[in-house]
């Protein structure tokens, strides 16, 4: 299936203003302490009023792992490529950084879909590598492609040199990664993909491979999460991004370097705790 006007419709047209330095100052007073997050940088943002409701260390530059795959993912739709094309995992998709496996083994036929859900859902580092080579101009253009959506994103503080998030050179901060969740937020395959809960594929051997979303919230039906990603190498630690609805609030969070397993997850509760109990009990008007 080709990818021309229909695929129009899942790019977002106005990037939303992530509040400044000035407003990062004017955040909501005294709750960083009540909250006690364990993640190293953390931004909160309100994006129905554009306030930031809680910030941590949010200019720091700091390698964002499989983060990057939103940015992937984006710069891969907007190539227009047909959904349905075939790629074939090659030797140059083997992770030859961190030396991480896979269960798509070369040779494995996929389509471009099938690759994007698994890279978003599953932080498939393969899936994102062959996204990236199928690329018009193979993978330099495209991590060329997704470093100028960066400066179109005003995100200046980041910098990619591949498409999978493996390499630690791969860095960016929190107001920036805002950013990126509300651009990619503007896709409708990005909000499918990464909050899907699960997804198999047949590999050559007939047999089916399933895999679960790598963030575990998005079976919570205590969640309303419009998008998701998760991210983890040595180097970045435990790191989450999310669109979600709390309180009736649309809220971008961006958690950084998280030092524990579920820490992340676990900050991420804190946070949802937090906003119920201060805006559930607003006043009707």
């Amino acid at each position: 299936m080709a990818c021309g006007p229909a695929l129009a419709q899942k790019k977002m047209r106005v990037i939303q203003r992530i509040p400044d330095q000035q407003a990062l100052a004017q955040s909501l007073p005294g709750k960083a302490d009540a909250l006690n997050l364990k993640s190293a940088g953390a931004l909160v943002i309100d994006q129905s009023a554009n306030r930031v409701l809680y910030a941590k260390n949010v200019d720091a530059v700091v390698p964002i792992a499989s983060i990057t795959k939103l940015m992937t993912a984006i710069v891969a739709l907007d190539s227009n490529g047909a959904l349905d094309e075939t790629i074939v995992i090659g030797e140059a998709d083997v992770d030859d950084i961190k030396y991480t496996r896979s269960r798509l083994r070369v040779g494995t036929v996929l389509t471009r879909e099938a690759l994007l859900k698994l890279a978003l859902m599953a932080s498939e580092n393969r899936a994102a590598a062959a996204l990236a080579r199928a690329y018009p101009g193979e993978t330099r253009a495209f991590v060329a492609a997704m470093n100028q959506k960066a400066i179109e994103l005003d995100m200046l503080r980041t910098r990619f040199v591949d498409g999978t998030g493996l390499s630690s050179e791969n860095v960016s901060t929190a107001q920036d990664l805002a950013r990126l969740v509300v651009a990619a937020h503007g896709y409708p395959l990005i909000r499918e993909f990464t909050t899907a809960p699960a997804y198999a594929v047949e590999l050559p051997n007939g047999r089916l491979a399933y895999y679960n979303n790598s963030n575990g919230l998005v079976k919570n039906a205590g969640w309303t999460i419009g998008l998701s990603k998760t991210g983890y190498i040595n180097e970045a630690g435990r790191c989450l991004v999310m669109q979600s609805r709390i309180a009736s609030l649309p809220v971008v969070i961006v958690l950084l370097d998280s030092w524990g397993r579920n820490t992340r997850m676990g900050d991420a509760n804190r946070i949802k705790k937090w906003m119920e109990g201060m805006f559930s009990r607003r006043p009707a008007h």
